[in-house]
């Protein structure tokens, strides 16, 4: 199931929108403030979309947005009572893909998270996979045989940089200006540290990132 995160300081409001997404075939999270939706996000990388009240406690819908937005391309549609022309383009500014008026029709809700996801995979979600390895690009989750597995965001960006490079031997001045997006000018050893911690994380799957004497770094799966 397609998993969604509603996130609203009104119980009354979450239920009712909950209720008609598993009508329509959908996973709920439910999330009363700013702050616990974004532990709820960090917790679960599989959620593919969030519904989100821009009057909230801890965080408003505001900072949750911008901090999703910080990490994960995940949709965001933004609920709010005030229907102000400037509060809609802020929304849109911060990097919310539809913004909602209350009061408004489930129904018209409804169609708006199927919409916006129909046309998420049409632009197609990147599934990429090897023996016990899947990198999902568009809900930017690993899983290493079949357990989702935390990583921070440079090791994520490090691990399908290289896997999008796979069978290239990649320099570490490569893997810096395209995982750190600069010409960086620190330490080079920073790519074997975060190599090391993404090994470790991946288990026996570590091997797939081969060391390559006097260059840097490749991934490779044996066929």
């Amino acid at each position: 199931m397609r998993k969604i995160l509603v996130a609203d300081d009104e119980e009354r409001m979450r239920r009712l929108v909950c209720d008609f997404l598993k009508r329509e075939g959908y996973s709920t999270l439910e999330a009363a403030n700013g702050k616990e939706a974004l532990s709820i996000m960090e917790e679960d990388p599989s959620i593919c979309l969030v519904i989100l009240d821009v009057m909230m406690p801890e965080y408003d819908g505001w900072a949750v947005c911008r901090e999703i937005r910080r990490n994960s391309s995940v949709p965001v549609i933004m609920l709010t009572a005030r229907g102000e022309e400037t509060d809609e383009l802020f929304g849109f500014e911060l990097g919310a893909d539809e913004y909602v008026s209350k009061p408004f029709s489930p129904q018209v809700l409804m169609a708006r998270v199927n919409a916006i996801l129909r046309r998420t995979n049409a632009v197609g979600r990147s599934l990429q996979s090897w023996p016990g390895l899947e990198i999902d690009t568009e809900a930017r989750y690993v899983r290493i045989d079949g357990e989702l597995i935390n990583l921070s965001p440079k090791e994520y960006e490090l691990l399908v940089y290289m896997a999008e490079n796979e069978g290239r031997a990649l320099s570490r001045d490569q893997i810096l200006n395209a995982v750190w997006d600069y010409n960086f000018f620190g330490d080079p050893r920073t790519v074997d540290t975060h190599i090391k911690k993404l090994r470790l994380k991946m288990g026996k799957r570590g091997e797939y990132i081969q060391t390559v004497r006097g260059v840097g770094y490749r991934f490779e799966v044996e066929s």
